[in-house]
């Protein structure tokens, strides 16, 4: 299964800031979630930013996302998006 967030940054919030919450997410967090295979991030020319997960079901990333409300990493990382701009899309790979 394949999991697109999309996002705008904070108005307030800082690339470098951002880019350095995305790395804690992804070592301290997302790589240690069962049933991820794949997590990139990745900046459009427009301003908008996506996060692509790879996961080997639908109920590994259903878990994942009960526990991510809960986690103080992954709160920071959120701390730092536009809320109003946040969604999330997922798709069943065909191959």
């Amino acid at each position: 299964m394949i999991e697109i967030l999309r996002f705008r940054l904070a108005a307030s919030a800082d690339e470098a800031a951002f880019l350095a919450a995305d790395r804690r997410v992804q070592q301290e967090f997302a790589y240690h979630q069962p049933g991820l295979l794949r997590r990139t991030t990745a900046r459009g020319e427009d301003g908008g930013w996506i996060v692509i997960d790879l996961w080997r079901s639908a109920a590994d990333a259903d878990a994942c996302d009960a526990r991510w409300e809960h986690d103080e990493v992954t709160q920071a990382f959120m701390g730092l998006l536009e809320r109003s701009s946040v969604s999330t899309e997922r798709y069943q790979e065909l191959d």
